[in-house]
């Protein structure tokens, strides 16, 4: 994948975002239209450079907008025991949070680990 993206964690859980994305995440207690970063990135890539953190990388951030809240889809929970007649159907929906990635800030390049793909070169083995 061409340009730059990033993974960051958030609720638990890890995201691959680039600008001008739109994600869902688990609920965030946020406002309609207002801005949050995400400190959590765990990793970097900008074409050929990528940084890798240990395990966050510090000074790094994704800022993002909150476009909306919304219930995901109704899941079944349905609870049995054979023989003694106990049976209970209960349902749940997530609540996610809609954000669109503004951007993914790098930081301070000397203080991050920082590693670049290796370029093979083709017929050069002697």
């Amino acid at each position: 994948m061409k340009g730059t993206y990033a993974i960051v964690e958030t609720g638990g859980k890890q995201y691959k975002v680039a600008a001008g994305q739109s994600v869902d995440v688990d609920r965030l207690n946020i406002a309609e239209g207002k801005d949050i970063e995400l400190p959590k990135v765990l990793l970097i890539v900008d074409d050929d450079d990528t940084i890798i953190g240990n395990p966050t990388i510090d000074g790094a951030k994704v800022i993002a907008t909150c476009l909306s809240e919304r219930k995901g889809k109704k899941i079944i929970v349905f609870r049995y025991k054979p023989k003694v007649r106990y049976r209970r159907k209960t349902g749940h929906r997530q609540i996610y949070t809609k954000l669109a990635i503004k951007e993914i800030v790098n930081p301070n390049k000397k203080t991050a680990k920082r590693t670049r793909k290796k370029k093979e070169a083709v017929g050069s083995e002697s």
